[in-house]
């Protein structure tokens, strides 16, 4: 088979110069059932390559219980099925605006700071996880006869530290795995950047959005030779809740894509197919220039603004690409056509949610064993990655109102005193209110998405601080966790209490909805529901929340089945009209 080598001009392929034309696309965030059409869609836009990153959180969910690692080497098959060359960005941090960058709780939880450096023991636990991954990689490389021509070595490294010896550790542990093809670092066009996480011996690239030739001249005053290749040419970008729909003119965003190919570089769409953050796993960054500010949470909708959109379909984007493009495939070589668009749902659904269970119900049935300690234990400790922790103290008395307040809270907290609610929380410290002893006292703690970029990727979520009536910390405290995926369980949720709704209650909905002809969907909430989260048939299709700007939630359509349906809610704060809407 021919060896795929990066030259001091570009790219080859048993000795003939290849350019890459590639399209970001994470098998993670688009349904196994649609990845097929979606390569078909950057085939047709007019690409030859597709890159994905691995998250290893959701291949590693508990240290050392692996789930579905298979479903890499299917996405790789999928792809040489599609007749495109693959890249693998493989971590272990990914950022992706993914929860955690990617990294596992069970191990930033234990490790903090010391993840993404040459400690020991993350470079071990990095090693187990290798171990698994790479044989999906490695046998399907190009001179194996599979799609892979690139691996990735960490992720923007440049941007969070400068630890070359963990760098070096990572390159040596790919090749001592069997990686073959060339291996990349990829990094922002600045100094720092470019000196911090780029490698002896490691292709470099950069990323940006524009200014083409400047970054192209940034990375030759590091590397005067070798392929020009821009790993993530940004041409949209990702959505906070509560904040403006990210958009990017078409033409000008074409315009770069241009500039790009003209100076004789290879390129990856950043996203060419951004998907959906499902499951509850939209990452979040924090506000400031050093990235340290409050918390600021993406939306489920990965759609990035991207050629392709969320559903699958071609935007003003995907046809001004495709035109610039086509201009620079081989002679003879047209444009494929546009697979056929997958099955749309026939026609709308209204779902009433007929039965509810309050919390502490749910709780009961589908939490965690409660765990008694001193201090408040973190979401972490825990072991819930996604989801919500109940913690409940008793105030001593007999004493006056004083004031009863959090510290350390991530990230928003429901109160309940005395089993009457009296405040909602969503700043680190806060005050609930003045509060006379004895009392009892619930916070139900969610988090919003564990950061994914910056220097507080690996804080830890939950009541971090504690609580404390006046300026005493009150200690002893019962803990109970409620993970997402325990609603993932049929013969569980089975087991819930349920009875009719009580009008804006919080808690868990269920209803039933019968299909004709499934497809692709969008599912609405009318007013009044709050925040959380909603599963069909047992996949979680993410958050909602009454923030925006998302205001309907993508139904992949292999997730629906003809005739009965089931559609679960889990509202944290109040519900509104008892129903959703499919159209």
């Amino acid at each position: 088979m021919p060896e795929f080598t990066a030259g001091d001009g570009g790219f080859e392929l048993g000795g003939r110069p290849v350019r890459l034309l590639s399209g970001a696309l994470h098998y993670f965030r688009v349904h196994e059932g649609l990845w097929a059409h979606r390569l078909g869609m950057l085939r047709a836009m007019g690409l030859n390559c597709v890159e994905t990153y691995v998250p290893w959180n959701v291949h590693e969910p508990l240290e050392g219980r692996f789930a579905d690692v298979g479903a890499v080497g299917r996405f790789l098959d999928a792809a040489r099925a599609a007749g495109l060359y693959a890249i693998v960005r493989p971590g272990p941090y990914i950022c992706a605006e993914w929860e955690n960058g990617g990294l596992p709780c069970w191990l930033t939880g234990r490790l903090g700071a010391r993840v993404r450096t040459r400690d020991g023991e993350f470079l071990a636990a990095v090693g187990r996880w290798f171990d698994r991954l790479l044989p999906e990689v490695v046998e399907r490389q190009v001179d194996r006869g599979g799609p892979v021509v690139l691996v990735q070595v960490e992720n923007e490294y440049g941007s969070y530290g400068g630890d070359g010896v963990y760098l070096r550790r990572l390159a040596e542990g790919l090749r001592g795995r069997g990686v073959r093809v060339p291996l990349v670092t990829s990094d922002g066009p600045e100094e720092h950047m470019l000196s911090g996480g780029t490698l002896p011996g490691v292709l470099a690239t950069v990323n940006f959005g524009s200014g083409a030739r400047e970054a192209f001249a940034a990375l030759r005053r590091y590397r005067p030779a070798g392929p020009l290749m821009c790993m993530e040419f940004w041409c949209g970008w990702f959505t906070h809740w509560g904040g403006e729909p990210a958009v990017r003119d078409a033409g000008e965003a074409a315009g770069v894509l241009r500039e790009i190919l003209e100076c004789g570089a290879s390129v990856n769409l950043y996203m060419a197919h951004g998907g959906t953050s499902f499951g509850g796993r939209a990452g979040a960054n924090r506000a400031g220039e050093d990235h340290r500010g409050a918390l600021r949470p993406t939306v489920t909708s990965y759609d990035y603004d991207a050629p392709v959109d969320e559903y699958g379909r071609p935007t003003a984007k995907f046809w001004a690409f495709r035109e610039v493009l086509a201009g620079f495939r081989a002679a003879g070589d047209p444009l494929p056509d546009l697979p056929p668009a997958p099955p749309v749902l026939g026609a709308p659904v209204r779902a009433r949610l007929a039965a509810w269970a309050p919390p502490a119900a749910v709780m009961d049935v589908l939490g965690d064993e409660e765990t008694e300690t001193a201090v408040p234990p973190a979401f972490e400790e825990l072991g819930v990655e996604r989801g919500v922790v109940r913690y409940r103290f008793e105030l001593p008395g007999p004493r006056r109102p004083y004031p009863l307040r959090v510290a350390g809270l991530r990230d928003v907290a429901v109160v309940y005193v005395d089993g009457v609610r009296a405040a909602v929380l969503d700043a680190e410290s806060g005050e609930i209110g003045e509060v006379a002893g004895p009392a009892s006292v619930e916070l139900w703690v969610e988090s919003l998405g564990r950061v994914n970029y910056g220097p507080r990727l690996a804080e830890p979520k939950g009541l971090t601080g504690g609580l404390l009536h006046e300026r005493q910390y009150v200690h002893g405290v019962r803990a109970r966790g409620l993970r997402l995926e325990a609603l993932e369980r049929a013969d569980a949720v089975a087991r819930v209490p349920w009875r009719e709704p009580e009008e804006g209650a919080p808690g868990l909905y269920r209803g039933v909805f019968r299909v004709e002809r499934p497809g692709d969907a969008s599912l609405e909430l009318p007013r009044g529901w709050v925040r959380g989260f909603v599963w069909v048939n047992g996949f979680c299709l993410g958050r909602y929340w009454a923030a925006g700007p998302q205001r309907a939630l993508y139904v992949p359509g292999p997730v629906l089945v003809e005739g009965g349906n089931e559609v679960l809610v889990l509202e944290f704060e109040g519900a509104g009209e008892p129903g959703v809407r499919l159209r």
